[in-house]
């Protein structure tokens, strides 16, 4: 099979791009970096013309693939600008988490479309005039093909200003918006229309993490997914039902299994913020098993299952013997920790039994962190074969826009998933990490 097709994810940090033949064998790659901006400890935001407009058409570019039958873009959500007539930003592009979006959130509830509604005040109040009020993957859509259109799966994160129906007229009133300024909303793996040359297809685009998920292969009771990003994500599958707070519940595509996790703060935006403090560690220096301090790691709030955008990091038991490489290990366990936590909610509340847990993302490329997600859980790592997986994803919803997979073949996307290594927990490190994690949950239940 030689149909090309593409998928492009509009990252924290960069826009990647992948070129896929139908056997899922990436044929080319290309990362475009950009700049995430931290205003305020409160704020996180995109250049948006730079990250969501340019990125997407200069990684596509630079593939240089030819053939290309479909392209498909996903990105991080919620997020939003405003835009004049031509589709150029107006405004910062807002990301997941700033507080701009907390004027319609409940204090203490987990992330949800009204954060998109407190964008939308923002975005209103700052550019009362604005053609438009896109989220990324619409700034990007537009910019390839010359329409402004989202997926359902993006558009599922604005509810309630989305009623999974339509735009809700009432509500964007109340946010100072008219309906006219959101884009078309088409479902997952639709055909928006055509770029521009050889006249591929663009599809509707996704949200990064179910563009992910597609393709990890993580779909049976015991397997955890673990995106590491520059946002964390966890999702343990599990064969039973119930609730467990603090967390999303939602089924797996996997006929009657579960899926028990969310998005975590203590991803490769916390573990790089750590590695720049600490600064190089030492050629052949190692962190001891017995000599690593504990992490509360949360030094932008957390999201799953604290949903706390004041909580702050605190670095417990540091003391005078403990060097770089110590320091940067206890950010890589803090982060297994989230993991840990989930899984150990999941058992108790549902009786999940983990057995494996299945890596994605581009933090798989960095051993030390990988390493310490195995020794904090205590579970196999089995890391993908492709790092860049919503990107792999996007390729596989371009098929289906293009018509190359049925309209229904979501779910077959897993024929794409590939283990690239295993990483196993070291069992010298083991009972410590243990009495660190036991540390780790008290920092994150008492200290705010």
């Amino acid at each position: 099979m030689t149909e090309l097709t593409v998928g492009i994810d509009i990252g924290t940090s960069s826009v990647k791009a992948v070129a896929v033949d139908g056997d899922g064998d990436v044929v080319g790659s290309t990362r475009i970096p950009h700049e995430y901006r931290v205003p305020a400890p409160e704020r996180l935001e995109h250049d948006a013309a730079v990250a969501w407009r340019d990125g997407p058409l200069a990684a596509l570019a630079a593939l240089d693939a030819d053939g290309v039958r479909g392209v498909c873009v996903s990105a991080m959500v919620p997020s939003l600008t405003a835009v004049d007539a031509s589709g150029t930003p107006l405004l910062p592009g807002v990301l997941y988490g700033d507080e701009r979006g907390r004027a319609g959130a409940d204090p203490g509830a987990p992330a949800t479309g009204m954060e998109f509604g407190g964008f939308v005040r923002w975005a209103t109040d700052a550019a009362p005039d604005a053609y438009g009020l896109w989220p990324a993957q619409a700034v990007a859509n537009h910019a390839l093909s010359g329409v402004a259109a989202v997926d359902t799966t993006t558009a599922s994160t604005a509810y309630p200003v989305y009623n999974f129906t339509d735009w809700d007229a009432g509500l964007a009133a109340e946010l100072g918006a008219r309906v006219e300024q959101f884009p078309r909303v088409l479902p997952t793996g639709a055909g928006v229309g055509t770029l521009p040359g050889d006249g591929a297809v663009l599809a509707s685009g996704c949200i990064d993490a179910f563009a992910e998920q597609m393709v990890a292969g993580a779909d049976d009771p015991g397997d955890v997914l673990v995106l590491l990003g520059t946002t964390l994500i966890v999702w343990v599958i599990t064969g039973g039902e119930g609730e467990v707070p603090g967390y999303v519940v939602v089924p797996n595509r996997a006929a009657g299994n579960t899926m028990v996790g969310g998005p975590s703060n203590a991803g490769g935006m916390f573990c790089d913020w750590v590695g720049r403090m600490v600064g190089a560690v030492p050629g052949g220096a190692t962190a001891q098993p017995n000599r690593v301090p504990v992490w509360a790691p949360y030094a932008r709030g957390e999201r799953s299952p604290l949903n706390d955008p004041d909580r702050r990091a605190t670095l417990d038991r540091l003391d005078l013997t403990h060097d770089a490489a110590a320091v940067r290990r206890a950010a890589y366990e803090a982060s297994g920790f989230v993991v840990r936590r989930a899984i150990d909610a999941t058992r108790e509340g549902i009786g999940a039994q983990p057995a494996r847990i299945v890596a994605s993302g581009g933090g798989i490329r960095v051993d030390e962190w990988v390493q310490a997600l195995a020794d904090a859980t205590g579970l196999p790592v089995d890391c993908a074969a492709v790092p860049d997986g919503a990107a792999l994803g996007s390729a596989w919803l371009a098929r289906m826009a293009a018509g190359l997979e049925e309209p229904t073949a979501m779910q077959d996307a897993r024929r794409w998933a590939r283990v690239g290594r295993t990483v196993e927990p070291r069992a010298e490190w083991l009972e410590p990490v243990a009495e660190r994690y036991e540390r780790f949950r008290w920092l994150s239940d008492t200290v705010t």
